[in-house]
């Protein structure tokens, strides 16, 4: 059985014996180039009819986003709702301050859509999904199919207009105090590989600024959960049917 099956297996015998969902699993999605393990925490109930995604780092230079899925990860998700939280995607990145993983690679421009070579800081990698991280992250998004999925960066200090839905976009970026805009969209992205892959869905990218103090931070957690909660609710989830939900 394939670890995502199992541990929503897992989740669906705890909710039938004891009548509530699993408060917190934690399963690891992959390893890094240098062995590090990726994991995700999983809270809610495992049958939820909303699917979140939301992952705190991809550069591991822009790590602000990680403070934001610790709050996550310590707090009860909406009812209604699966959230899936994944610290760091490049956990070699963070550890060594750098962009790109062990092999130098921008995680964030090795995603099969509209992949090219690129050199430098933004290198590509010599294919798409050469990286084990992205080849994680690819896994997971495939089996989850999630819903909504929130990838944080720095340091433009706004929500992009990332190729979803941007009524979704235009609402998060409300609620979390940042600019709605547009910024390029790079080749071999992961959010413009998801908008592509699963248009059912919307992926968006949040850039917190330079410097994302405390209040930022929480409001960034509160952003997620009120947005989980109002797709969840049956009213806001009938107003778009055709890319939110199931």
């Amino acid at each position: 059985m394939p670890r995502l099956a199992a541990l929503a297996f897992a989740c669906c015998l705890l909710w039938a014996v004891t009548g509530t969902a699993a408060a917190s699993e934690r399963e690891t999605i992959g390893h890094s180039v240098q062995g590090r393990p990726i994991v995700a925490a999983v809270k809610g109930e495992a049958e939820a009819p909303l699917r979140v995604l939301v992952v705190g780092a991809i550069h591991g230079d822009e790590a602000a986003g990680m403070r934001v899925t610790r709050r996550l990860i310590a707090s009860a998700p909406p009812r209604g709702v699966a959230l899936w939280v994944v610290p760091s995607l490049n956990p070699d990145g963070v550890a060594a301050g750098t962009r790109g993983n062990a092999h130098g690679v921008d995680l964030n421009r090795n995603f099969p859509f509209a992949w090219r070579p690129l050199g430098g800081l933004e290198y590509s990698g010599p294919r798409p999904l050469s990286e084990p991280e992205s080849r994680a992250a690819a896994r997971l998004v495939r089996q989850l199919q999630p819903d909504l999925t929130l990838w944080f960066h720095q340091p433009f200090g706004l929500v992009d207009r990332s190729g979803g839905n941007p009524a979704i976009e235009r609402r998060f970026a409300e609620l979390i105090g940042l600019p709605y805009r547009g910024i390029a969209r790079p080749p071999g992205s992961v959010s413009s590989w998801q908008n592509h892959m699963l248009p059912q869905g919307s992926a968006t990218v949040v850039e917190l600024p330079t410097v994302a103090g405390d209040r930022l931070v929480a409001r960034s957690a509160r952003a997620v959960r009120t947005l989980a909660a109002e797709l969840a609710s049956p009213a806001l989830g009938d107003a778009e049917p055709e890319r939110i939900g199931r």
